[in-house]
């Protein structure tokens, strides 16, 4: 294995720990107050000032390696491209300034709660989050139809769709901050990135994880982008195959991850359910004379009424 594969374990640890700690908070918060709950970019991991700002620092540290990584490939030669060596820089350069969005979003969210420099409010958080993910679906699309790599091309086109879903549900939280469905969702849909993330480097440069038919080109440097290739059509088609029934059981386990989180959550703090249902109401307990006076009015009533 090489670094290839290490920079996407690291990615998918990356994502899927921040996804998970957004579902848990999200869903707490939710539960705790349905009525007041609006969707937050990001939730404190204490109320002290020496850890409240852990989740910011650890994903701003993310964003810096990753942001390095992605520079420093983007010098190497890939054969697998469409084109020469400049297409290669080009969309790792690319990939590189989206990341690079993304640190600048994660620095203005820390300035604006820690500090009063720069007043953010959260639905202009989500909506430049939203563009930056769409930036993110659009750059991997780009990387996809450049390759001649076929389980690359494939899994750059996946990690598109999944990176414009997280767009549109940042849209509508831009939108509609009070629909915990999304927010929901979005924490959904960072986690199965990761996951992705995880497959993608397993399936380009793990040879137990190769589908049977395609393989590593030996010639190829470091395996910039992923050197596996599928010499027939009829392999092609197989590992394709393969990859959507695998997306599918990814996506299969994050419905179970959020099921399971609002499980254990509602069994922690209760559910309030809204919309249709009513919640009973404290009714004080009434002292004997009290309830003496009331029988007796009940009783004039009715006789006044008979």
């Amino acid at each position: 294995m090489g670094g290839g594969v290490f920079y996407h374990i690291f990615s998918s640890a990356a994502l899927v720990s921040l996804a998970l700690y957004h579902l848990i908070s999200a869903t707490t918060t939710y539960l705790k107050s349905p009525l007041a709950y609006v969707a937050k970019p990001y939730h404190p991991v204490s109320s002290s000032h020496r850890f409240k700002y852990l989740q910011l620092y650890l994903l701003i540290t993310c964003l810096l390696i990753a942001f390095a990584h992605q520079t420093l490939i983007s010098s190497d030669s890939d054969p697998l491209l469409k084109g020469s060596t400049p297409v290669h820089r080009f969309t790792s350069l690319q990939s590189a300034a989206v990341l690079f969005l993304f640190l600048i979003l994660s620095l203005s969210l820390l300035i604006s709660d820690a500090t009063s420099l720069l007043p953010l409010p959260s639905d202009l958080f989500f909506a430049l989050a939203s563009a930056v993910f769409f930036l993110q679906s659009s750059s991997s699309a780009s990387s996809a139809s450049v390759q001649t790599s076929d389980l690359q091309a494939k899994c750059d086109s996946v990690s598109a769709q999944i990176s414009a879903l997280a767009a549109l549900l940042c849209l509508i939280l831009a939108c509609q901050p009070r629909m915990f469905v999304a927010d929901v969702g979005l924490g959904g849909a960072v986690c199965l990135q990761g996951l992705w993330m995880l497959q993608t480097g397993l399936s380009l440069y793990v040879d137990a994880f190769i589908p049977d038919g395609c393989h590593k080109l030996l010639d190829v440097v470091s395996g910039v982008e992923g050197s596996t290739k599928c010499e027939l059509e009829d392999s092609r088609l197989r590992a394709v195959a393969i990859l959507d029934l695998v997306f599918v059981v990814h996506a299969m386990f994050v419905v179970l991850i959020v099921m399971v989180t609002y499980g254990v959550a509602a069994k922690t703090y209760g559910v309030r359910r809204l919309g249709g249902s009513y919640e009973a109401l404290p009714i004080a307990a009434s002292s004997p004379a009290e309830s003496s006076s009331n029988h007796i009015q009940m009783k004039a009533l009715t006789g006044t009424q008979a």
